[in-house]
């Protein structure tokens, strides 16, 4: 380390190079690991991610995609202005995060002239962006790659381990967000079933209870003769006991 820098980052590989600020780097983890114990908002949360990236890193910008259906689709790119890149990859899967998506494994590009043949269009688009050097960073856990994470250079760029590691940090970060969302997104629909499972059996019920008084019959009598009326109509067992229940009907 040389004389007078921060022990928070680490020294230039060359002149003009920019620096990893590696206590940006600590202070963002710690903050979004705080924040995963608490309700949150996926795609605030991703934005906000990208743009600390941005800072993190020095670079021009960042953006992240998911998985959708086999392909990559744009959640939230930093700067704006790269959305053009993005959509186009989206549209095309042409380009390095697509290829990190379907490999699960990183892809970086110092210069993206050297691609050219690779990529045409995706090249074409990112020099009309402004943009020279990218990196693509799997979303991944066991196998399973729930998306991409973009990172965005004007200038051509060397992609140093270290960058590449924090950045992967980040992305570890960013797939357990999405993971977390997915379980308490199953979580309130399992609950949602529940729910209706119950008030289904509490409606049917009480229409057994009606249709036993109403009939002098026992109550799986009135079961059997809510069961046949729904046979007969096409119609639900639910929805024959509501008509029992709340309108009267008898069957």
């Amino acid at each position: 380390m040389s004389a007078g820098m921060s022990p928070g980052r680490r020294e230039c590989r060359r002149s003009g190079e920019p620096v990893y600020d590696h206590q940006l780097f600590v202070q963002t983890i710690s903050e979004f690991v705080r924040t995963l114990v608490r309700p949150y908002d996926v795609d605030t949360v991703l934005n906000d991610l990208a743009g600390r990236l941005n800072a993190v890193l020095t670079i021009t910008g960042s953006g992240v995609s998911l998985a959708e259906e086999g392909r990559i689709r744009m959640v939230t790119v930093i700067p704006p202005e790269l959305a053009a890149l993005e959509h186009h990859e989206d549209e095309t899967q042409e380009g390095p995060g697509a290829a990190a998506y379907r490999s699960g494994k990183l892809v970086a590009v110092n210069d993206l002239r050297e691609v050219a043949d690779r990529w045409p269009g995706y090249c074409r688009v990112a020099r009309e962006s402004g943009i020279a050097a990218t990196a693509a960073i799997p979303l991944a856990l066991d196998g399973d790659v729930y998306g991409v994470l973009s990172l965005y250079s004007a200038p051509p760029r060397e992609w140093p381990q270290d960058d590449l590691a924090a950045a992967a940090v980040l992305a570890d970060i960013a797939t357990g967000y999405l993971i977390n969302a997915s379980t308490h997104h199953q979580q309130e629909q399992l609950n949602e079933q529940l729910r209706q499972a119950l008030d289904t059996r509490v409606i049917i019920e009480q229409a057994k209870g009606v249709i036993a008084e109403a009939y002098t019959v026992s109550v799986d009598e009135a079961f059997e003769r809510i069961r046949r009326h729904a046979r007969r109509h096409n119609a639900k067992i639910r929805d024959v006991a509501e008509a029992v229940v709340k309108v009267g009907m008898r069957l």
